[in-house]
């Protein structure tokens, strides 16, 4: 259940086109063009509309699809529904917080200690360094 709510107007003040697209609209960013793909300093991975704490960094992994992917979301940070949009069948992730579009998760990495792989949106994340990093 969402707890952090705006109107439409307000998400497009608050947020760039291109975050809007992706969070507000269920966009994609072009794969490898993501500020945060290749992030390696220690931190969080917050939600870019609302700020919630969503990645610890020490999830955050290497997985060749052109995006940030991280094999586990905080508990209760994140939501999933089925997204059978472009003729595929998915699992969307959406803030727990305020519903905005992060990604997608697949159950296709069996190299991490949960098999998936949240496969998010770079434009659709903040990151806060750690201080002592």
């Amino acid at each position: 259940m969402t707890q952090f709510q705006l109107s439409e107007s307000e998400w497009k003040k608050r947020l760039s086109p291109a975050a809007f697209h992706v969070l507000r609209e269920a966009g994609t960013e072009a794969p490898g063009s993501g500020e945060l793909l290749y992030e390696t300093n220690t931190g969080i991975y917050k939600c870019g509309a609302c700020g919630q704490d969503l990645f610890d960094s020490n999830t955050k992994f290497d997985s060749g699809c052109g995006w940030p992917s991280f094999f586990e979301a905080k508990a209760g940070a994140t939501e999933t529904r089925t997204d059978t949009t472009h003729g595929m069948i998915r699992t969307e992730v959406r803030c727990s917080n305020c519903g905005s579009h992060l990604g997608h998760v697949f159950p296709d990495a069996p190299q991490t200690p949960t098999g998936n792989r949240y496969c998010m949106n770079s434009v659709a994340l903040s990151f806060q360094q750690d201080k002592a990093s």
